[in-house]
C-alpha cells in the first residue's frame, strides 16, 4: 500500500490532521535499509508526493538535524536524532524488560529465536529478540520488519485487536495484495480460527517456504497497543507437530506470565 493512500484517508476529512507533519514523517519512513541514501526523486517515488513538496520537506528535516546531506551525491541519510526517537519508544515499553527473561527461557529450551513485535502499517516490527542455540536461525534483529499478513506474529496481532479494527486492516491488506489475496485470506482465516480454538496463531511455510512459526497476542491491560510474541525457525527443526504439542503451550504460558506482572 502506497503511503499516499494512507494520507489521503485523512487529508480533507479531518480538520485536526496536520498534513505537513504527516508528509514529513512519510519522508523519514521512506528509508528501508540500514545506511541507505536517498535523493529527492527516490523520496517522491516512494511517498507519492510531488518533487517540489519533497524538496521543502527534506530541506526542513536536514535543517532540524533528522537528515544528513551529501552535496556530492545530492542524497540524504537518516541522522542520529532519529535514533533517539526509537530508543525513547523502546524505553516507554516496560513489557520488554519484563518479558525478556521468559523469552530467553523459551529460546534456550527450543533453540529457536523468540521475539516481541508491534504493528507498523502492513508489517510487524521487531521490538525485542532472544536468540536460541540452534545454528540454523532467522537473521532478524530488533528494528526489522516482516509481513503482517503471512506471519504468525502478524496474524496474532490481528487476533488480539477489535473486530472493527481488524476489518479495516484486512481491507488494506486485500487492496495491497491484489491477486495474491485469496490465498492470503485463507491463511489469515485459518490462523484466526486456530486462535479461537487453541489460543495461538500459526504460519507454516506461508511467510517463507522453509520457515514455521507460532505466535500469541499480548493485550496490555492499560490500553496500550497490542503486541505479539512469536517463536519461529527452520521448518526442518521447528516442525508443526512440535509446535502444536509443546512450543505453542509454552508460548501461551509466557504471555500469561508477562501479563500477570505487567502494569
Amino acid at each position: 500500500m502506497r503511503p499516499r493512500k494512507e494520507l489521503s484517508k485523512q487529508e480533507g476529512t479531518d480538520r485536526d490532521f496536520v498534513v505537513a507533519l504527516a508528509r514529513g514523517l512519510e519522508v523519514l519512513r521512506a528509508f528501508r535499509r540500514e545506511g541507505e541514501a536517498l535523493g529527492n526523486g527516490d523520496f517522491a517515488a516512494r511517498t507519492g508526493l510531488s518533487k517540489s513538496t519533497i524538496s521543502r520537506l527534506t530541506y526542513t528535516l536536514h535543517r532540524l538535524g533528522y537528515l544528513s546531506f551529501d552535496p556530492e551525491t545530492a542524497r540524504y541519510r537518516l541522522a542520529p536524532p532519529v535514533l533517539s526517537l526509537g530508543f525513547s519508544c523502546l524505553a516507554g515499553l516496560p513489557v520488554i524488560d519484563l518479558a525478556k527473561p521468559y523469552m530467553q527461557e523459551l529460546a534456550d529450551y527450543s533453540g529457536m529465536p523468540v521475539a516481541l513485535a508491534g504493528r507498523d502499517r502492513l508489517t510487524m516490527i521487531y521490538l525485542e529478540r532472544c536468540r536460541g542455540s540452534n545454528p540454523i536461525t532467522l537473521a532478524i534483529d530488533v528494528g526489522a520488519h516482516i509481513k503482517l499478513a503471512t506471519t504468525a506474529v502478524g496474524r496474532a496481532f490481528l487476533a488480539g485487536i477489535s473486530e472493527e479494527r481488524r476489518s479495516e486492516i484486512i481491507e488494506d491488506i486485500r487492496h495491497h495484495e491484489g491477486q495474491a489475496w485469496p490465498a492470503i485470506e485463507r491463511g489469515i482465516n485459518d490462523a484466526l480460527e486456530t486462535y479461537a480454538k487453541h489460543g495461538y496463531c500459526l504460519s507454516i511455510g506461508e511467510w517463507k517456504a522453509d520457515v514455521n512459526s507460532v505466535a500469541v497476542p499480548f493485550i496490555p491491560a492499560n490500553g496500550a497497543p497490542v503486541l505479539a510474541f512469536n517463536c519461529g525457525g527452520a521448518a526442518s527443526h521447528l516442525t508443526r507437530d512440535w509446535i502444536e504439542t509443546d512450543i505453542a503451550a509454552r508460548l501461551i504460558e509466557l504471555v500469561r506470565n508477562v501479563s500477570a506482572i505487567s502494569p
